[in-house]
């Protein structure tokens, strides 16, 4: 067999398992992509429409909009959507200056038991967070912040991966920058500030989405530490429809407020996708 053989044998090979990839990865776009297909299409079917379909159809000739004005008018749902942002807004805002402070502390300053210190709040991530609900629960209902945008907030504004994400990229920074900055008289708070933070931008952002993306789906602490309809999110929006009993036979318009809530996070996540994918990338390489 000759060299043109061989290396037409080899690109057929090349072909044939390039061609399987894509089919796989096809066939998974498909599966993950096919539950939002059909939340979409079940919002632009009426009411009617809906019901009458013994056998669910992957189409609709007659779409419809008006499942998003019944969602609104069902519940409050723009006031909800108000109380999300700023639940999100204020708890990633505290949440990065704690997360920053306390990885810039873990990574740079020397202190006696820093490693212990370290170890031991690393353990806090064997720790299912529902074991701490019940927790939480007491001892912010013991302060008396139930029903309170401090009550929602306090739980989370902290994260130790988040912490342990942005260290290990603080400790990746050269130590001769920190030693020549200490030479010219410059603060700590400087050197983050002026060194670091810039430095790690890629992973403060991607830590910054991820937050807010955590927020904006919070479900179980905020239907917990409220029962006043002032303080519901957007996901207890969606639950407070079910309770209403509209939910259960209206499902087209429980999918439009679902659509709703969904797009600000997929426009996020499309936005900073390059960026997010730096961010995770970075954290993952040491050196």
């Amino acid at each position: 067999m000759d060299y043109e053989s061989i290396e037409r044998a080899a690109a057929r090979r090349a072909n044939i398992r390039r061609g399987i990839t894509y089919v796989f990865l096809t066939l998974w776009a498909v599966l993950v992509l096919f539950p939002f297909y059909w939340m979409v299409l079940t919002s632009v079917k009426s009411y009617g429409a809906y019901n009458a379909e013994w056998v669910p159809k992957l189409y609709t000739l007659s779409p419809t909009l008006e499942n998003y004005q019944s969602a609104f008018t069902a519940v409050p749902l723009a006031g909800y959507f108000v109380n999300t942002i700023l639940f999100t807004v204020i708890t990633t805002a505290i949440m990065l200056v704690v997360t920053i402070l306390a990885a810039f502390a873990f990574a740079r300053l020397n202190f006696r038991g820093k490693d212990l210190v370290f170890t031991l709040f690393l353990s806090f991530m064997m720790i299912p967070g529902e074991l701490v609900v019940i927790t939480n629960y007491v001892t912010i209902t013991d302060l008396g912040l139930r029903n309170t945008f401090t009550g929602l907030i306090l739980p989370s504004v902290t994260s130790v991966f988040y912490i342990y994400l942005l260290r290990e990229n603080f400790a990746q920074i050269p130590d001769e920058l920190y030693y020549a900055a200490k030479v010219d008289g410059t603060s700590d708070l400087r050197y983050l500030w002026k060194v670091m933070i810039p430095i790690c931008r890629p992973t403060i952002i991607t830590v910054t989405i991820l937050k807010v993306i955590e927020c904006w789906n919070s479900y179980v602490w905020p239907r917990l530490i409220t029962d006043d309809p002032s303080y519901y999110l957007v996901s207890g929006g969606i639950q407070e429809i079910r309770e209403n009993g509209f939910g259960r036979e209206n499902i087209p318009a429980m999918m439009a407020a679902v659509v709703v809530i969904s797009v600000p996070l997929i426009v996020l996540f499309l936005i900073f996708r390059k960026k997010i994918m730096a961010g995770v990338a970075r954290g993952g390489v040491k050196g």
